[in-house]
């Protein structure tokens, strides 16, 4: 995983969270997988209290990422929603991280696959990073109390407070020493909410890779915002943030008390990661049949990252599929309560839906009149040469010159506005 700094010198200045709105721990599991949930959910969205909050793991922040993330509801959707209220300035945080997820498909769409490698080099070279995540990590026995209730949530809800992940992508990176890329592939693999460039720059930002300097955390602002059983009072993470730089820096840890890795607790099992979706998801093949019945038929393709009804000018005549990419579920398998949320949502808007690889998609295809979907990053390379698509909905004006830091793209994207709503 080598550096591209010279051909891509992005800078990652991050302020917030790892990931827009990730729910509440406690609310995660009140997330149906439906619009109307989603709509609810925004309904009770309270901006002032989400300024203020937002960084305590009981906080008042929105549960709104995985709707966004699957395309239940839109950027332009939420922002409405919200100034319904009453007026906010473009400056609020709540539409500063709108901005972010924003500015990260903004940086992906320039980087390409380089999101996955160091943008530039951080505290040290990347071979001097371990390759593999440590078991004791995933298994949730570290010892340290603020990794190891992060990891249980993780597994049990699917999502993560904002302030968690960056806690937990730090001691990974800074504490144990492991190569951010290998933290980062874990942890998205099991977020609902999981969207690579939001997830892979947010975690090259805490390294150090994507930003000036790396994040660090210790004991003291964990007992901040997170509950009394999160606090981990004589650990590795309680001493001076001179102390912690010097550790990620390669220094060994000197402190009394719980080591990285000491592997205390009874292991935790780690979710199965599946390529294929659940047999009972009642899945249905593209077959010769299905490629007969759209033979001279606009076809809609329905997707992960799109789960909302077709456009209003879809003729009625027109065929609405639901497609899981088989090449893509073969690099990033989800885990199975992640398969049941997507397809929950997806059988809503789209009865018939397949697990296909693109080959055998195209050739089903080959007899539509017409055949359309959204565009997403995460699908283009096997979308694009099947479908004309729709550019994905977005809320800031398009900021074609490639910018290497959140605050130069802020800049330019909302350049003149003064209120949030000259957005809309």
């Amino acid at each position: 995983m080598s550096a591209r700094s010279a051909e891509h010198p992005v800078t990652l200045l991050k302020t917030g969270a790892l990931d827009l709105f990730a729910a509440h721990p406690q609310e995660s599991q009140a997330l149906p997988p439906s619009r109307g949930a989603a709509l609810a959910r925004l309904a009770q969205v309270r901006p002032a209290a989400y300024a203020r909050t937002r960084n305590h793991l009981d906080g008042a922040v929105t549960g709104l990422s995985a709707y966004l993330t699957h395309g239940l509801l839109t950027p332009h959707e939420v922002l409405a929603g919200v100034l319904a209220k009453g007026a906010l300035p473009v400056g609020h945080k709540l539409v500063f991280e709108l901005g972010w997820r924003v500015f990260f498909r903004h940086a992906w769409s320039h980087l390409g696959d380089g999101i996955e490698n160091s943008l530039h080099p951080g505290p040290m070279p990347d071979h001097a990073y371990l390759a593999d995540l440590p078991a004791d990590i995933r298994q949730s026995r570290t010892g340290l109390p603020v990794i190891d209730e992060a990891v249980r949530t993780l597994y049990a809800t699917g999502t993560l407070h904002n302030h968690a992940r960056m806690w937990l992508a730090s001691y990974v990176v800074h504490v144990r020493h492991v190569h951010w890329r290998a933290g980062a592939d874990w942890l998205v693999a099991h977020l609902l909410d999981g969207d690579l460039a939001s997830n892979h720059l947010s975690w090259q930002w805490v390294a150090g890779t994507g930003s000036h300097k790396p994040y660090l955390f210790n004991a003291e602002n964990v007992a901040r915002y997170a509950p009394a059983h999160w606090h981990s009072p004589g650990s590795v993470i309680d001493d001076s943030y001179e102390a912690l730089e010097a550790l990620a820096r390669g220094a060994r840890a000197a402190i009394a008390g719980a080591r990285p890795g000491d592997g205390r607790g009874a292991a935790l099992a780690e979710p199965a990661l599946c390529a294929m979706p659940p047999a009972d998801l009642g899945l249905h093949p593209l077959d010769e049949a299905t490629a007969e019945r759209l033979r001279g038929r606009e076809v809609w393709l329905v997707h992960p990252w799109a789960l909302r009804a077709p456009p209003p000018d879809l003729p009625a005549s027109a065929v609405v599929i639901g497609v899981y990419f088989s090449e893509y579920h073969q690099r990033r398998p989800w885990p199975e309560a992640r398969w049941r949320w997507v397809d929950a949502a997806m059988a809503q808007v789209a009865p018939q839906r397949c697990l296909v690889d693109a080959t055998r998609l195209a050739a089903a295809l080959a007899g539509a009149a017409q055949v359309r979907s959204v565009d997403d990053p995460h699908l283009t390379r096997w979308l694009g040469p099947l479908a004309r698509l729709d550019a994905a909905p977005t809320l800031f004006p398009h900021v074609e010159r490639r910018c290497d830091s959140f605050s130069q793209w802020w800049t330019r994207a909302t350049r003149g506005l003064q209120g949030a709503g000259e957005l809309l």
